[in-house]
Parts: C-alpha cells; structure tokens; sequence
C-alpha cells in the first residue's frame, strides 16, 4: 500500500509549495478537509512554524523554523519508505513533458501575428483549442508518472486529477485556467508537482539551471 503522509507534514508541504495560502487553497492542494487544515495549522503556529502574513499576498506562510522542519520531516519520510529511487525516476521522467508545458502555456498567453507577440484575446477557437490539446497530450503522457509515484506517497496522486480539472475548466470557457497563478490552474498544478519533486529530493531549480 502507498505510504500516507501525516496531515501536519502534509499542511507544512503545502505551505512551501504555495508560499502563502489561504486555508480552502492549501486544503484543495493537499487533499484534505478544511477543519483537518486549520487544526493542524493552529498547532504549527503555536510552535512557531507557521506565521500568518498580511500584505499584497495573504495568508499562511512557513517561518524559517518552519521550513527546516519541513526540510527534516520530509527526509525523514523519504527515508522510512525508501521511495528515492522512485521520485528520481519520476522526476526525470516528468522533466520529459516540462518544456512542452510551459511552451503551451506561454503560447496560450502570448501568440504571434503578422510576426509580432501580442495577447492572446481567445478569440481564435482553433488556435486555443491546439494549445489545449498540447497540455491534453502531455497530460496523457505524465499521468503514468504521477500513478508510479502515487504507488509509493499517496500525495503525488491528486496532481493528474487536478490537471485533469484544469483542462476541463478551460475548455468549459474559463481561460484564466490554464496559466493564471494563484488558482489551480494548469500551470499553478504543474509548477507545483514540479517543486514538490524537487523538495522531495532535496533540489532546487537552481541545480537545474546549472545543469545538475
């Protein structure tokens, strides 16, 4: 059976993966109940981990203490489940679709007319519907990586679900669901399961820029 992470590791993992959230935010991101959610975090402020933020981005976000415990427990549970082989696999093997997706995603932005980048208005059902069908294929391909790595931590499972979400509600008309930060959108999932990755593994995106 896959390995269920503990709701407080999963509460300090989300937080670092959003850097701020709301309570309903963090609780969509980690699969678990909004009551379950605020408990958790009324525990973690109390120990100094989680401070509350006020300003432009509100909401919850980890204190430096936060992040060093959310750093150990999480090599912790890598370690007890053995599942590094596992995340590394599926780490190169989502790496795989990472351009294809923030390529569609800038493309679903920005598109090119008589040679020149201008917003895209949507108002080209054709060229949408091509771009979507760019995150539908990479979708398909990365689903069988989030199932392998969902065989060993039961929080890598919801990520295709909610890019699944995503599409669906971009296709129902709501655009802002493909790239927009701050929702669920397409790019907010992906950014997210691909900082999770790397959390996981103890890297960071700027090992990746230096080739490592």
């Amino acid at each position: 059976m896959p390995h269920r992470s503990d709701p407080r590791l999963l509460v300090l993992h989300g937080l670092r993966l959003k850097g701020v959230a709301e309570v309903g935010s963090l609780a969509g991101a980690v699969d678990l109940p909004e009551a379950t959610v605020t408990a958790e975090l009324e525990k973690l402020v109390a120990s100094g981990l989680v401070a509350r933020r006020d300003g432009l981005a509100q909401g919850w976000s980890l204190t430096d203490p936060g992040r060093a415990e959310h750093d150990r427990a999480l090599a912790a549970e890598l370690e007890v489940t053995r599942a590094r082989p596992v995340v590394e696999a599926g780490y190169e093997q989502f790496m795989g679709f990472n351009f294809e997706v923030l390529d569609a995603c800038s493309r679903w932005q920005v598109r090119e007319m008589k040679g020149k980048p201008v917003r895209n208005d949507h108002g080209n059902s054709g060229y949408d519907a091509r771009v979507l069908a760019d995150l539908d294929a990479a979708l398909a391909g990365v689903r069988p990586v989030g199932e392998q790595l969902a065989r060993r931590l039961e929080r890598f499972e919801p990520y295709a679900p909610h890019l699944e979400d995503a599409l669906v509600r971009a296709r129902a008309g709501e655009a802002e669901f493909v790239a927009k930060p701050r929702i669920p959108s397409f790019h907010t999932v992906w950014f997210e399961w691909h900082e999770d990755l790397l959390v996981t593994l103890g890297r960071d995106r700027s090992s990746e820029r230096e080739g490592v």
